[in-house]
């Protein structure tokens, strides 16, 4: 699947400037918007000082240490994200998993919300030079000719986004030095005092940190997408990234400070701090920064749906790889969702400012969960627990204040956030929860029982043959034991007459790029069992896994596959491969406990929107015969019926 398995993760100049493209846009241009939400009003000098005091302190304890030092070494070979970790952890209790539905979905939730709030306050800006411009229908095309871009892979986005991008923070470092000149006291906000002071003793000060917070949502964006960049790139980058944010928030400070004591007025900051003739093409390098800001979420999106995929706990949706890079991939049916949630957002909230009340509020839920799962890989690498306790305390009580002045946004927008968030966690529920009833009700036997009448079967030639090769796709963990619903399958429902029987089982593995199989042969030239190994970033293409293995099986002589038809035969023609999928429905024959029927309601009503597994298992549909078995949960024990004559 993947030729280059280490692609970005070594530091280079490439690399970097990937990483910049790919995944600095969400925190890279969060200056376009955050002085603006710190100070509302009037400009004093407690809320300048304080604002970009918080901002400093926020970006070095929460982006730089939390995320860039600690949480990129919990890599899972590699890949990030919320679920790359919860992979690691998932043994220590089943709980984690709730944690891991909740932090993912508010992550996608955010995902909604982050386009439309970034490429809205760039072109926002060019109301300055065209007052009147219908700002809200340009925003929804360019979020459309941005999600068609998808398609084509991060790779291509990456390559074309690094230099704009480089050009974007030299942009803000540039005009950052340029207000700090006219007000060099501003230095002084790097004072933690000044940031205390906002929080305490300032009215209303606290609640601020609302605002304040908008200057790390792509934090956990960064840590999603490292399996895109690598490690290295990411903390290399960042200190480029962070010196030229830190700049233009001082500058703006600068700037604020030199109109202390007047209103804001509906002024950006960020755009006053431009000289005049400079304004129109700084409102161009905005908005194609803004463009890029979204593909931060967009990719780590996909990544997340992807392994959420393996984890159970999201539909098998069909998932593409548009390059060979490592950790690249594209989800069409998330592309939609996530396109069809921006236009629905822009339309709702009409500008940036409106949009500021629903963002942020997930995103701290998500951020909390990462520091609970966190806290558990610590204690796998034998992290002290004293020091654990500590970290676990800090950063809870750091995002606990963030989620708290977030609360306050809920009724003016961040139910929207909220919303979604609670639509995305009951699918990942239902999905999870019907995995486990579905496993629980699978009813295994013996395969070896089984044996002697699959070789008669083979040979009896009273029964036409069903196919030469017949491959079933079974969820049997253990290589003794098979579904009796194959069983049922071949032998009762129409008998199956193959010459060889095949059963091939897929177990993902925690490890994201596994790709190993086994093969278990259960009667000589008859009966074979294959057993893949795919790591949850593996692209389940089985059709073509399974003519490798086979091509391999054929070289060592272990298994002869010409067509058994005499005709053929002469010829040394391959015989044909049929599979056979089986696909559960619920039965009528079911009297439920209430919660399980409500789950698998739920679970089989979603399941008519997505493609058969025949398609997620990357089979051919021309040999593929899915077959419906009924899904008993508990059968009707008695029925009330009477003979009468």
């Amino acid at each position: 699947m993947n030729t280059d398995k280490h692609g970005h993760s070594a530091i280079s100049t490439a690399g970097l400037l990937i990483a910049l493209g790919i995944i600095y846009g969400d925190i890279g241009t969060s200056p376009l918007y955050v002085m603006k939400a710190i100070v509302p009003d009037v400009i004093t000098q407690d809320l300048v000082y304080g604002g970009i005091s918080c901002v400093l302190w926020t970006l070095t304890l929460q982006t730089t240490i939390k995320y860039v030092l600690l949480t990129l070494n919990a890599d899972n070979n590699g890949e990030g994200g919320i679920f790359s970790l919860y992979a690691l952890v998932r043994r220590r209790g089943a709980w984690l998993s709730a944690v891991a539905i909740v932090g993912g979905a508010a992550l996608l939730a955010d995902g909604v919300i982050t386009p439309p709030i970034s490429v809205s306050s760039a072109i926002e800006g060019l109301e300055a030079v065209y007052p009147g411009i219908p700002t809200m229908y340009i925003v929804i095309a360019i979020l459309c000719g941005l999600f068609l871009l998808q398609s084509f892979g991060t790779q291509i986005v990456g390559k074309a986004f690094g230099p704009i991008m480089f050009l974007w923070f030299s942009m803000l470092a540039v005009l950052g030095v340029y207000g700090i000149v006219h007000h060099p006291e501003i230095l002084k906000a790097a004072n933690p005092y000044y940031a205390y002071n906002l929080l305490v003793n300032t009215p209303g000060g606290f609640w601020l940190l609302g605002a304040v917070f908008l200057c790390t949502t792509g934090a956990e964006a960064l840590y999603s997408d490292l399996g895109h960049c690598g490690k290295g790139n990411i903390r290399i980058s960042w200190m480029f990234v962070k010196l030229c944010l830190l700049l233009n928030y001082f500058g703006q400070g600068g700037w604020l400070m030199a109109h202390a004591g007047e209103k804001l007025a509906g002024r950006n900051p960020f755009y006053s701090l431009m000289p005049e003739w400079f304004l129109l093409i700084g409102i161009g390098i905005a908005t194609i920064a803004a463009i890029i800001a979204s593909q931060a979420l967009i990719t780590g999106s996909f990544t997340l749906v992807a392994e959420a995929i393996r984890l159970n706990m999201w539909p098998k949706v069909k998932l593409n790889y548009p390059t060979n890079v490592k950790g690249q991939l594209y989800v069409p049916s998330m592309n939609r969702l996530l396109l069809l949630g921006c236009i629905a957002v822009v339309l709702y909230f009409k500008r940036s400012e409106h949009m500021e009340a629903a963002y942020g509020l997930a995103i701290t839920i998500t951020m909390l969960m990462t520091t609970l799962l966190l806290s558990m890989w610590l204690r796998t690498k034998r992290v002290p627990l004293p020091l654990v306790v500590l970290f676990l305390v800090v950063y809870g009580l750091i995002e606990g204040s963030f989620l708290v002045a977030n609360l306050i946004k809920f009724p003016h927008g961040g139910w929207v956030s909220v919303a979604i968030s609670l639509c995305l966690i009951s699918v990942m529920y239902v999905w999870l929860r019907a995995y486990f009833i579905k496993r629980r009700l699978t009813e295994f036997v013996k395969i070896e029982p089984y044996i002697d009448a699959l070789k008669e079967l083979s040979n009896d030639e009273s029964i036409s043959k069903y196919a030469t090769h017949l491959v079933f796709m079974s969820s049997a963990e253990r290589q003794s034991e098979i579904e009796s619903k194959i069983i049922y399958s071949i032998f009762q429902k129409r008998p199956k007459r193959a010459d060889i029987y095949w059963f091939v089982h897929v177990d993902t593995t925690d490890e994201p790029y596994t790709m190993e199989y086994k093969v278990t042969e259960l009667a000589p030239d008859d009966v074979f069992r294959i057993t893949f190994r795919l790591g949850f970033r593996v692209e389940q293409r089985i059709n073509l896994y399974f003519r490798k293995v086979v091509e391999d099986l054929v070289r060592n002589k272990e298994v002869d596959i010409t067509s058994r038809y005499e005709s053929l035969s002469k010829q040394h023609v391959t015989g044909d491969f049929r599979f056979v999928v089986l696909e559960k429905f619920l039965s009528v024959e079911n009297e439920f406990p209430w919660v399980e029927k409500l789950v698998m309601q739920a679970y089989f009503y979603i399941k008519q929107f997505i493609a058969s597994e025949d398609k997620y298992f990357g089979l051919d549909t021309s040999s593929v015969k899915v077959e419906k078995v009924p899904l008993v949960i508990t059968p009707v024990r008695e029925v009330a019926l009477q003979r009468v004559q």
